[in-house]
């Protein structure tokens, strides 16, 4: 009788977090593909496709023209974000001007490259997530947006077997959990 009660058990967890959404009255987390749907930066809102990589610790979004600028004595750039627009097939762009945050050096294969960090908005299923994103040129590579463990953690659990999970839903009342409000685990690799 304990083997099979157990595989009842494990079926109805599975079954709960396989839907992506926690059950009623659960604390389980959410549960997302590898690769989902996001918008950009509501109200523009270009929907791209965004792949969840437990490999990356910070998270990075397609920026093209990328120019370095002072402003009131801090630093800050100017960016342009062109991308395919899932929900249309149209290719959109929009220049953004945010402030820096940090500077990453990443040292790769390639040698080392020198990134900006900015705050961006992304609407992923029902919630908006304001995150940090490294940028740099993404055109040749599938995903315009890649989200890191910084972000994945925020998120919730991640299903690397499943693809888009989620629907979009949000609009101008989808809550906002800000990027100074996270409590990041020591154990992601900061």
């Amino acid at each position: 009788m304990y083997k099979p009660l157990r595989h009842v058990l494990i079926a109805c967890l599975a079954t709960g977090l396989a839907s992506g959404k926690a059950l009623a009255g659960d604390d389980t987390p959410p549960v997302f593909g590898w690769v989902e749907k996001a918008t950009i930066e509501e109200p523009w809102g270009a929907e791209v496709k965004v792949k969840l990589d437990s490999g990356a610790l910070t998270s990075s979004m397609q920026a093209e023209d990328i120019e370095r600028f002072e402003r009131d004595g801090e630093e800050w750039v100017r960016f342009v974000v062109e991308v395919e627009d899932e929900a249309t097939e149209e290719v959109v762009s929009k220049t953004f001007e945010r402030p820096v945050l940090r500077n990453l050096i990443l040292t790769g294969a390639g040698g080392q490259d020198r990134r900006p960090a900015v705050l961006m908005t992304l609407c992923i299923g029902d919630t908006r997530y304001e995150e940090q994103f490294t940028l740099e040129d993404r055109d040749n590579l599938i995903y315009p947006v890649l989200l890191g463990r910084r972000t994945i953690q925020d998120l919730g659990l991640l299903d690397v077997t499943r693809t888009f999970v989620h629907d979009l839903a949000c609009d101008e009342n989808t809550p906002l959990r800000q990027h100074e409000d996270k409590e990041l685990d020591d154990d992601i690799g900061i």
